[in-house]
C-alpha cells in the first residue's frame, strides 16, 4: 500500500473520558493501519502511537480485534453520517444530492490519505475482509439503495434509456475505483490520480448518464 503517513496521534491526556481515551485510541489505529497495514499492526504499535500502555487498550477493548472492530466502525459510521448529509440539504433536487453523496466520497472530513490506506486495509487484506464484511454489509446495501432510488428519479425525469441499477453500479464501481487510484498515487503507474481527478472523473460520469441535470 502506498498511502503511507509518517504521521502520529497527538499526545495522550492522563486524564481522559472513557469516549475521549477510546477515540485516541482508534485514531492511533488509523495511523498504524496506514503504516503497517493490517495484519502487522500490533496492540503495542497502537498504544506506542497514542502514548499509551497497553494495558489501557486491554482496559477498553479487551483485544486487538474488538479494537479494529471498533476503528472499522468509527470509519463504517463517519462516512455513512457524510453521504447520509447530502440527503438532509434543505432545498437540494435529487440531481444535487446525487451529486452531493457521489463527490462527497472525496471530502476533507472523510478522505484523508490515512484514513484511505486504513480503509484499504480492511478491503483487501485478507485477515481484513471478514470484518469488514460483517460490519460494512448493511452500510454497503443502504447506500446502494439510496444511490439507485436517485438515479430511478432521474431517469424517469429525464426520459433516459438506461437501468437505474446499472447506473448506480457504475457510479459505485467508479468511486471505490478511484479511491484506489488516488491511493497508489505514489506508484510511478500514469493512471494514477489526485482528489480532485477524481472528483472531476464522477462528475463526468454523472454528465454522461444525466445531461439534462447536469449540463457540461
Amino acid at each position: 500500500m502506498t498511502a503511507t503517513i509518517e504521521t502520529a496521534a497527538p499526545p495522550a491526556s492522563r486524564k481522559a473520558s472513557r469516549p475521549i481515551r477510546r477515540q485516541q485510541l482508534i485514531d492511533a489505529t488509523i495511523v498504524v493501519l496506514a503504516r503497517k497495514g493490517y495484519s502487522a499492526l500490533t496492540v503495542a504499535d497502537v498504544a506506542k502511537t497514542a502514548g499509551l500502555s497497553v494495558g489501557i487498550i486491554n482496559f477498553h477493548f479487551e483485544s486487538k480485534e474488538k479494537l479494529l472492530a471498533s476503528c472499522l466502525t468509527h470509519l463504517a459510521e463517519e462516512y455513512y453520517r457524510n453521504w447520509q448529509a447530502a440527503l438532509a440539504v434543505p432545498g437540494a433536487s435529487v440531481a444535487e444530492k446525487l451529486q452531493l453523496i457521489v463527490l462527497g466520497d472525496f471530502n476533507d472530513k472523510i478522505f484523508t490519505p490515512d484514513k484511505l490506506a486504513a480503509w484499504i486495509a480492511f478491503w483487501g487484506e485478507t485477515q481484513g475482509r471478514p470484518i469488514y464484511v460483517e460490519i460494512c454489509s448493511g452500510y454497503d446495501e443502504e447506500r446502494a439503495r439510496t444511490v439507485g432510488s436517485l438515479c430511478e428519479k432521474l431517469i424517469k425525469d429525464g426520459g433516459y434509456k438506461l437501468a437505474p441499477g446499472t447506473v448506480m453500479r457504475a457510479l459505485e464501481s467508479l468511486g471505490d475505483g478511484l479511491w484506489l487510484s488516488v491511493a497508489a498515487g505514489n506508484s510511478p503507474a500514469k493512471l494514477t490520480i489526485n482528489a480532485s481527478q477524481a472528483r472531476q472523473a464522477l462528475q463526468a460520469m454523472l454528465v454522461s448518464f444525466f445531461p439534462k441535470h447536469f449540463p457540461s
